[in-house]
C-alpha cells in the first residue's frame, strides 16, 4: 500500500491509506470454506435510526433484531447522499465521481452506468453464480444501462425512483403488459405522470402504472423464487427495495399496523420481507452457506438518522452513515459490532475475495476488502479514510480516523466559507467546530483530501452515453 508521511500528526491517527486498487487477492482470509451464496438487501431512504438494532422504538423490526443478534453490526458504514450515486458506489466499488454517475438520474437522462464497468454481478458470475436484481435499479433506464447488460441474469423491478414518471418515448411494453387505472399504451405515450412508474421484467414493461402498495411483497416473492430455483448452485441476489422512498406505500396486511404511521408500516413490511428470505434459506438448508447483508442507500428522508446530524442529501453523518448488518452463520461472529470505517464501495473487492475472483488490474478501485472486519473479533482498520462527495459531485468533506474535515462550511455564503473540523468520537452530532484550535490538523487533512480528490479526477472513467 502507498502511504503518506504526515510528521508528528501521524501519531494521532492511523497512517494515510490511498483509496485506490484493492489489496492483492493473494492475501486470502484464513477460513477457506466454500464461497457463499450472497443476498444483498439495499433499502431506499432508510435512516440509521429507523430499525431496532440501531435504536428505533416506534416501529418493530424483530427479524432484523434477530439478524443483528446472529450477525455483526457495522456502525461506521458509509453510502452516499442520494440514490444513483450511492448505487454506483455499491455496484462498482468506486466513488461515483470516479465512474461519472451524478447524484440522481431521471427518465429524461441519456446516460447510465458504462458498459465497461465491472459490477458486483460481473465479479461473481465467472465463478458460476446465478445473478438477479430485484427492485429499484436507478443507474440508467435505457436498454444499454439496464441490469441485464451489467451481469444480472434476472431483472424485475422499477428502473428509477418511485416518485418519477415513465419515459413515454422509449418504454418497451411487453405484449401482455398489464395496464392499470385506465391506462393504455397510447395514453402512456402522451407523457409521464409523476409517482406513476413502470414495473419491468428484463427490458420490458410488464405493468403500468406499477401497484406500489404491492412492490415489497412482489419483490419478496420474486426473491424467494430465485433463491429456490438456484438452491443447488451459488447465487447472488441483489434486492434493492423501492421503499421507504416517497410516495410511501404498503400492502393491506401492514397498513396501520405500526405506531409510526405509514413510514413505520413500510419499515415493518420490509422487516417481514427479511424474515421471509431468512426462513427460505433455513427451509432450503442453505442458511449456513449464505452471506446476508442489509443496508441502505442514503440517510433518512422522513425517518430518523439519529444519533447523527443531517438527513438524505446531506454530507453530515446522518445523510451518509447507514445501518448495516451482516450475517453468515459460523463465519461472522454472532452478536458483534465493528466500529471501523467501511462502506458500500468495499463490497465489490470483498465479494471478489470471498468467491475467489481476481480483480482486473486495468482500473482504479476505491473500496477495500473488508472480510477481516466481517470475520475477526478485533480486526484493525482496513481503510482509515473516507471521502464525502456532494450531489453535485464536489468533494465536500474528508474523514481520517476520528477526524472529519468539511472543506468549507456548507451553511455559509461564498464570502465566509471556511473549513470545519469535527471529532466524530467526542462530538458525533458534529456540533462543535474545532478548526480554530487545531489548525495543524486542518492543514494535514485538507492536503490529503485534495490529493485523493486529484487522484480520482486524474483517473476517472466516463459514464455510458447514448448516441444522439
Amino acid at each position: 500500500m502507498k502511504r503518506t508521511r504526515i510528521g508528528f500528526i501521524a501519531l494521532l491517527f492511523s497512517m494515510t491509506v490511498t483509496l485506490r486498487a484493492a489489496e492483492p487477492l493473494s492475501k486470502v482470509v484464513e477460513d477457506r470454506s466454500t464461497p457463499p451464496n450472497i443476498v444483498l438487501i439495499f433499502i431506499d431512504d432508510l435512516g440509521y435510526g429507523d430499525i431496532g438494532p440501531f435504536g428505533a422504538t416506534k416501529q418493530k423490526t424483530p427479524h432484523l433484531d434477530l439478524m443483528a443478534a446472529e450477525g455483526r453490526k457495522f456502525t461506521s458504514f458509509y453510502a452516499a447522499p442520494v440514490c444513483s450515486m450511492s448505487r454506483a458506489c455499491l455496484l462498482t466499488g468506486c466513488y461515483n465521481t470516479r465512474v461519472s454517475i451524478p447524484g440522481v438520474l431521471f427518465p429524461g437522462n441519456t446516460i447510465g452506468l458504462h458498459a465497461d464497468e465491472i459490477t458486483l454481478a460481473e465479479v461473481v458470475q465467472p465463478q458460476g453464480y446465478a445473478t438477479a436484481c430485484i427492485g429499484k435499479w436507478h443507474l440508467g433506464h435505457r436498454s444499454p444501462f439496464l441490469p441485464t447488460k451489467h451481469g444480472f441474469d434476472v431483472y424485475f423491478g422499477i428502473p428509477y425512483s418511485n416518485d418519477m414518471a415513465i419515459d413515454p418515448l422509449h418504454a418497451h411494453f411487453s405484449q401482455d403488459c398489464l395496464f392499470r387505472e385506465g391506462m393504455t399504451e397510447a395514453k402512456a405515450r402522451q407523457g409521464g405522470i409523476r409517482d406513476t412508474v413502470p414495473l419491468m421484467r428484463g427490458e420490458d414493461v410488464v405493468e403500468y402504472p406499477a401497484d406500489q402498495s404491492m412492490l415489497t411483497k412482489r419483490y419478496t416473492q420474486e426473491a424467494i423464487e430465485f433463491i429456490t430455483a438456484n438452491k443447488e448452485r451459488p447465487f447472488f441476489l441483489y434486492l434493492p427495495h423501492t421503499m421507504v422512498h416517497r410516495p410511501l406505500a404498503v400492502s393491506d396486511e401492514f397498513r396501520g399496523k405500526s405506531k409510526n404511521g405509514i413510514l413505520g408500516d413500510a419499515i415493518e413490511e420490509l422487516d417481514w420481507s427479511v424474515g421471509q428470505i431468512m426462513r427460505t434459506l433455513r427451509d432450503l438448508a442453505i442458511d449456513s452457506q449464505t452471506l446476508v447483508i442489509f443496508t441502505s442507500d442514503n440517510g433518512a428522508d422522513v425517518g430518523s438518522s439519529a444519533p447523527w446530524r443531517g438527513k438524505k442529501g446531506s454530507i453530515f453523518e446522518g445523510g451518509v452513515r447507514e445501518p448495516c448488518i451482516m450475517r453468515w452463520p459460523n463465519r461472522i461472529p454472532a452478536g458483534t459490532i465493528s466500529n471501523q470505517i467501511a462502506g458500500n464501495i468495499d463490497l465489490l473487492p470483498t465479494f471478489a475475495r470471498l468467491v475467489g475472483t481476481t480483480l482486473s488490474a486495468d482500473r482504479e478501485i476505491d473500496g477495500k476488502d473488508i472480510s477481516s472486519l466481517m470475520f475477526q473479533e478485533d480486526a484493525p482498520p482496513v481503510r482509515t479514510a473516507h471521502l464525502y462527495f456532494t450531489q453535485s459531485g464536489e468533494l465536500g468533506a474528508f474523514r481520517q480516523g476520528d477526524w472529519k474535515l468539511f472543506l468549507s462550511d456548507p451553511n455559509k455564503t461564498d464570502e465566509t466559507k471556511r473549513p470545519m473540523l469535527f471529532n466524530l468520537v467526542t462530538d458525533p452530532a458534529e456540533s462543535l467546530d474545532v478548526a480554530a484550535s487545531h489548525p495543524e490538523m486542518v492543514g494535514v487533512l485538507l492536503a490529503e483530501a485534495l490529493r485523493q480528490q486529484k487522484d480520482i479526477q486524474d483517473h476517472c472513467r466516463p459514464a455510458g452515453k447514448l448516441e444522439k
